[in-house]
């Protein structure tokens, strides 16, 4: 991102992270996976593959497959959905979720506040099939907003759009510290309660985090980040540590029931951690269902019919 707040891109002579360990392939270590008290989270199966940057957006179009299956529709919203690098469109969640068969998502809100970032969404939007393989209308609602997400966001929540009944996501994919605490907290107050949450893929820069916080000379920017007037304090945090206080901010004061941070390495070997995924959500199924879509982003998409009769078998031992 280019907006304000924005700390240093990633420099491999900061922070270097856990090393690489020989046993990475079968078991991630320790530190790398941080989630909330192990005896209030959902039992997830253990992770074996990695996911590396280049793969962050296929883990979302993953889920979100997955997870259409079940519900056939959902709304998604994307605070900074402009694409990180416009000449890798295979890296553009908001393209990848789009463009994703079945067509069931309902709604999509796409947001940026750089113009040349809302001109390449209308273009995507403009491509949008408005018939599927067999001529049917596809029924959906894309809308693309130019402007800061953290005002925005106010206007989508009270316009009724979204409903208490259909399956809500939030990617908030930022750089550093463009999201504010506000806004993550108006997202998981909208729905009513005994009404499933908006589930959230909030993006933790863990891997440049140190130098950003370094990097940040105006208070009010790391302020709005972690909505509190403690925020001094994060600068003496290590990285993992901030995203595991997050992990239990988002359970203990937002009421999330699984909040568990995914790590995003820096390379399909391993090496250092660039980012966490925390994961928020109240659905009892979404804990196996983000599990699924860890081990298998990279992978080739299974069938709905064997997704379905999976989804079946492993929530029977659950």
């Amino acid at each position: 991102m280019n907006g304000e707040g924005e700390g240093p891109r990633p420099d491999k002579s900061v922070d270097p992270g856990p090393k690489e360990t020989e046993s990475q392939g079968e078991l991630f270590p320790r530190d790398s996976f941080s989630s909330g008290p192990a005896a209030e989270e959902p039992k997830i199966k253990r992770l074996v593959y990695p996911i590396w940057t280049e793969n962050k957006a296929k883990l979302i179009e993953r889920y979100l497959y997955y997870f259409v299956l079940i519900t056939k529709h959902g709304t998604y919203i994307d605070g900074f959905a402009g694409p990180q690098k416009p000449g890798k469109p295979d890296l553009w969640a908001a393209k990848l979720v789009l463009e994703s068969e079945p067509r069931w998502l309902r709604h999509f809100y796409l947001f940026d506040r750089r113009r040349a970032q809302v001109a390449r969404l209308n273009h995507l939007k403009a491509e949008q099939p408005t018939t599927d393989a067999y001529g049917r209308l596809i029924n959906r609602e894309i809308r693309v907003e130019e402007g800061d997400f953290n005002v925005l966001v106010h206007d989508l929540l009270r316009s009724g759009r979204i409903s208490g009944t259909e399956a809500a996501f939030c990617l908030l994919d930022q750089t550093t510290f463009q999201c504010h605490w506000s806004t993550v907290k108006a997202l998981s107050d909208h729905k009513a309660e005994g009404e499933h949450k908006i589930e959230l893929f909030y993006f933790l820069a863990t891997g440049w985090m140190r130098r950003a916080l370094c990097a940040v000379k105006t208070g009010k920017i790391l302020e709005n980040w972690w909505g509190r007037n403690d925020w001094a304090k994060v600068r003496e945090m290590q990285p993992l540590e901030i995203s595991q206080e997050l992990v239990r901010r988002l359970k203990e004061e937002l009421g999330y029931e699984s909040v568990k941070a995914w790590p995003i390495y820096e390379r399909q070997s391993g090496g250092r951690i660039m980012y966490h995924m925390i994961h928020a959500t109240d659905h009892p199924h979404a804990p196996h269902l983000i599990s699924r879509a860890y081990d298998r982003a990279v992978q080739a998409k299974e069938s709905p019919e064997q997704c379905l009769f999976d989804f079946a078998e492993d929530l029977k031992e659950i």
